[in-house]
C-alpha cells in the first residue's frame, strides 16, 4: 500500500508501495502495518520483517492508534512464528539506523541455535551475505511465507 506519508527515497516505502519485489510476498498487511519474510537470502527460515505502513523512524513517534495496536500486533505475528516453525522464543530487533522507517526484524530462536546467538544473531545477516554461513533454504523460506500469510490472514492484526 503506497500511504499519504510514502517517501520515495525511502526502502521500506517502495517495499511497502508494492515497488520492489518482496520474496515470498507479503504475509499480511493493513492500514498501519505490513509484514514480510526477510529478504533473501536470508540467514533463517522464519526470519520476519514487520514494517509500519505510515514512514514514521519509531515508536517515540507514533499515532495513539500505531502505539495502542504495537503490542497486539506483535503479539501475533511472533506466536505465528513460534508456532509455524517451533522456536521457542521470538527475538524482537529494531535498530532504524539504515533506514528511518520503523521495521523490526522478528527472529525465530531455534532450539538448536548455538550459546551466544541473542548477542549475535544480528550477525547471521551479515555473515549470509559475505558468504561466511549458509542462507536458509530458499524453498522452506517460501513455505513459511505461505503459511504465515496463511494463518495471518486468517486472524488479522490489530489497528
Amino acid at each position: 500500500m503506497k500511504h499519504s506519508s510514502y517517501v520515495a527515497a525511502c526502502g521500506i516505502c517502495r517495499q511497502n508501495a508494492g515497488e520492489v519485489p518482496i520474496d515470498g510476498g507479503v504475509a499480511y498487511e493493513n492500514d498501519l502495518w505490513l509484514v514480510r519474510h526477510a529478504p533473501t537470502p536470508a540467514p533463517l527460515v522464519g526470519w520476519t520483517m514487520f514494517h509500519t505502513q505510515r514512514h514514521v523512524q519509531g515508536p517515540a513517534h507514533f499515532t495513539d492508534q500505531e502505539a495502542r495496536a504495537l503490542g497486539p500486533a506483535l503479539r501475533t505475528v511472533c506466536e505465528a512464528i513460534e508456532r509455524l516453525t517451533g522456536a521457542p522464543r521470538v527475538y524482537i530487533m529494531n535498530f532504524g539506523e539504515s533506514t528511518p522507517h520503523m521495521h523490526a526484524h522478528l527472529v525465530p530462536r531455534y532450539q538448536e541455535m548455538p550459546a551466544g546467538v541473542p548477542w549475535s544473531v544480528a550477525d547471521l545477516y551479515r555473515a549470509v551475505g559475505q558468504k561466511k554461513a549458509p542462507a536458509a533454504d530458499q524453498a522452506k523460506v517460501l513455505d513459511f511465507a505461505a503459511r504465515l500469510r496463511a494463518d495471518l490472514t486468517k486472524k488479522g492484526l490489530p489497528q
